[in-house]
C-alpha cells in the first residue's frame, strides 16, 4: 500500500533533477539505477568537453601552419616576381634571359618604310640617397637586332660612404619583352665615398621579333628608366639571376 506514494515521490524527484531512469522500483535497484544514470550523463558531458578541447587545438595548429606558410611566401614573393618579370618582360621589365642573346638575334634588321626606334633614358633617386644620378646621353636610335651602349653617371653628395642599388623598367610596358639587356648595373650594390663618382654601362638591343608583333606597330619610342635607392632602406632588393 506504500508503494504508490513512494513511487510517485521518487518519480517527482527524478524528473525535477533531469534524471530519466529506465525502470523505477522501490528497492535498492532504484537507487543504484538512478546513480548509474547520473554517472553516465556526467561521463558523456566530460567526453564532450575533451573532444571540444582537442578540436580547438587542431584548429589552432592548422591556423598557425597557414600563417607560417603565408609568411614564407610573402618573403619569397619579391625575388620570384622580379625573376619572372626579368624572364618574360612582364610589367615593363627588360629581359635578361641569356638564352635570348644568341648571335642570330644580334643582327640589325631594318624594316623598310619604318623609322628607327627612339630609345630615351630617365633617372630618379630616392629621398634617402644623397646622390646625383643621370644618363650621359638622353636618347639613341636603333633598329631591332642592333646593339647599343650607353652610360649613367652617379656621384655621391654624402658625408659618409653610402651604398646604392637601382631598379629599372621600360615604357610602354608591352615593349618590355623585346628590350633585352646584355649588361647593366640594376640590382647591383654600388658603394660611393664622399664626392666619388662612377660611370655605369648599359648594353642592350631590341629583339628582332619586335617587327613581327602587330602590337608594336605604333611604338616608335621606348623609355628605359632607373631609380636608385639607399640599400640600407631597400633590404628587399637583390640581384635577379638571369636564367641560363
Amino acid at each position: 500500500m506504500w508503494a504508490s506514494p513512494l513511487r510517485a515521490l521518487y518519480a517527482a524527484r527524478t524528473v525535477s533533477r533531469g534524471i530519466k531512469p529506465n525502470v523505477l522500483h522501490l528497492n535498492n535497484g532504484v537507487r543504484s539505477e538512478l546513480k548509474y544514470t547520473r554517472h553516465m550523463s556526467t561521463s558523456e558531458n566530460t567526453g564532450g568537453k575533451k573532444g571540444w578541447s582537442q578540436s580547438n587545438v587542431s584548429a589552432g595548429m592548422y591556423t598557425a601552419s597557414i600563417f607560417i606558410a603565408m609568411l614564407g611566401i610573402s618573403y619569397a614573393a619579391v625575388p620570384l616576381y622580379r625573376l619572372f618579370c626579368a624572364s618574360t618582360g612582364y610589367s615593363g621589365t627588360p629581359v635578361i634571359d641569356t638564352a635570348r642573346f644568341g648571335a642570330e638575334r644580334l643582327v640589325p634588321k631594318d624594316d623598310e618604310g619604318r623609322k628607327r626606334i627612339r630609345i630615351t633614358f630617365e633617372s630618379n633617386t630616392s629621398d634617402s640617397l644623397p646622390w646625383s644620378f643621370k644618363p650621359e646621353v638622353r636618347e639613341v636610335f636603333v633598329v631591332p637586332g642592333e646593339t647599343a651602349l650607353t652610360f649613367y653617371k652617379a656621384k655621391s653628395k654624402a658625408k659618409d660612404d653610402v651604398i646604392g642599388i637601382a631598379t629599372y623598367n621600360v615604357t610602354p610596358y608591352r615593349a618590355g619583352s623585346y628590350f633585352n639587356k646584355i649588361q647593366c648595373f640594376c640590382f647591383e650594390e654600388q658603394k660611393l665615398s664622399p664626392g666619388e663618382d662612377i660611370d655605369m654601362p648599359v648594353f642592350f638591343f631590341i629583339d628582332p621579333d619586335f617587327l613581327d608583333d602587330p602590337m608594336m606597330k605604333d611604338v616608335n619610342t621606348i623609355t628605359l628608366s632607373y631609380t636608385f635607392f639607399n640599400s640600407k632602406y631597400a633590404q628587399g632588393l637583390s640581384p635577379a639571376q638571369p636564367s641560363s
